[in-house]
C-alpha cells in the first residue's frame, strides 16, 4: 500500500485515479481547488461517489499556495506524489493565459519544491499531446516539444522542463504521462463529446470546428487511469504517452453517439479554431515497453458506455450548468 498525494482529485481524470487506487488499497489524499471552469456541482458528485472509502480523504486547496502545501506535507510521509491539478482547456487558454500559468507552472513547482523539502522521492505529473502540433504521426515521444500551439500546451511543457531539473538536481523520481483526448462516464463538459452527448439529445445544435474531418486519438478514460497508476513504479525521469493508438474522424463519432442515443444531430459548422490541430495520433511503444500498458477499450464501447452514463444521469447533468 502506498499513501498517495492526488491534485486535481475532483477532476474527470483524478476521479477514476482515485477510485482504482483505493480498490487497490493505496491511501488517497486529494487536493482539488473546486473551480468553476465548469459547473462544480460536477467535481463535488465525483467527490462524493469517492467518500465511502476509508482510505479516501480531500482538502479543497489550491496548489499555488505554497503555505497550504508545506503545511500538507509536513509529516504527512507520501510515497508519491500524482499531480493532476492543471488549468484545462486549449481555447480557454488563449483568452486567459494567466490562470494557466499560475496552475500549471507555478503549481507544478510549488509541488515539486514540497517532494524536494519533504523527501517524498516520487512525482507523476499529467501531460498533454498538445505538445506535438504540427509533428509528423504517430506522435512520439522524441520528438520536439518546443513549438506549442497555445498557452495551455506552453504552460504544461514549462511543467514538464521544471520536473526535469528537480530530477537532475534533487533525484526526484518523474514520469510524464501525455494524455490523448480523454472521454467516457462524467468527463468534462467542455470537452466535445459531452457536449455532442447532451445536445443531441436535447435536440440543439453541437458546434463542430472545421469539417468534421479531422482526426483524434480518443482514449477511453479507464485506459488513462490504468496507464497513470502504472507511471508510480517507474524510476528516472520518463515521457510516455497514453493514447488510443486508433485516430478516428469527429464525424465517426458523431455518428456513434447519434446510434447510442437513436437521435440524429442538428451541426452547427465554425471556423477552425488556430489552436486546434487536425489531427492526433500516438505512438505507444514506450507505454508498451515500460509500463506493460495497453489500451483495452476501443472508441465503440467507449461511446457506449459514456451514453449509458448519461442516459443514467441525465436529469443531474441536465442541470448543470452549460460549459461554454
Amino acid at each position: 500500500m502506498k499513501k498517495v498525494l492526488l491534485t486535481g482529485a475532483a477532476g474527470f481524470i483524478g476521479h477514476k485515479t482515485a477510485q482504482m487506487l483505493l480498490e487497490r488499497g493505496h491511501e488517497v489524499i486529494g487536493v482539488d481547488n473546486m473551480n468553476d471552469y465548469y459547473d462544480a456541482r460536477l467535481k463535488q458528485w465525483r467527490l462524493d461517489s469517492l467518500s465511502s472509502h476509508e482510505n479516501f480523504s480531500s482538502f479543497s486547496a489550491d496548489i499555488t499556495d505554497p503555505d497550504f502545501l508545506n503545511g500538507l506535507f509536513r509529516g504527512a510521509g507520501f510515497d508519491v506524489v500524482i499531480n493532476l491539478a492543471a488549468r484545462a482547456g486549449v481555447r480557454a487558454s488563449v483568452e486567459d493565459p494567466w490562470v494557466y500559468l499560475d496552475t500549471n507552472v507555478k503549481g507544478t513547482l510549488n509541488l515539486l519544491d514540497c517532494c524536494r523539502n519533504h523527501g517524498v522521492r516520487k512525482l507523476v505529473l499529467a501531460s498533454t499531446s498538445s505538445l506535438y502540433g504540427f509533428n509528423e504521426m504517430p506522435f512520439v515521444e522524441t520528438q520536439r516539444t518546443d513549438t506549442p500551439l497555445s498557452p495551455y500546451g506552453a504552460t504544461k511543457k514549462g511543467a514538464e522542463v521544471l520536473s526535469y531539473s528537480y530530477h537532475y538536481l534533487f533525484g526526484i523520481d518523474v514520469t510524464i504521462p501525455r494524455y490523448f483526448t480523454v472521454y467516457g462516464p462524467a468527463g468534462r463538459p467542455d470537452m466535445s463529446i459531452f457536449k455532442f452527448i447532451r445536445n443531441i439529445d436535447t435536440g440543439k445544435p453541437i458546434p463542430v470546428f472545421g469539417d468534421g474531418r479531422q482526426t483524434r486519438d480518443f482514449t477511453y478514460i479507464d485506459d488513462i487511469a490504468e496507464g497513470t497508476i502504472r507511471c508510480m513504479e517507474l524510476g528516472g525521469y520518463e515521457i510516455v504517452n497514453l493514447g488510443n493508438d486508433n485516430s478516428v474522424e469527429l464525424l465517426y463519432v458523431i455518428n456513434l453517439i447519434e446510434d447510442a442515443l437513436g437521435k440524429k444531430a442538428e451541426i452547427n459548422w465554425l471556423e477552425r479554431h488556430p489552436a486546434d490541430v487536425t489531427a492526433t495520433w500516438a505512438g505507444i511503444e514506450k507505454a508498451k515497453e515500460l509500463l506493460g500498458w495497453t489500451p483495452r477499450v476501443r472508441i465503440e464501447e467507449g461511446i457506449e458506455r459514456t451514453v449509458k452514463w448519461y442516459v443514467d444521469n441525465r436529469d443531474f447533468i441536465l442541470s448543470l450548468r452549460e460549459a461554454s
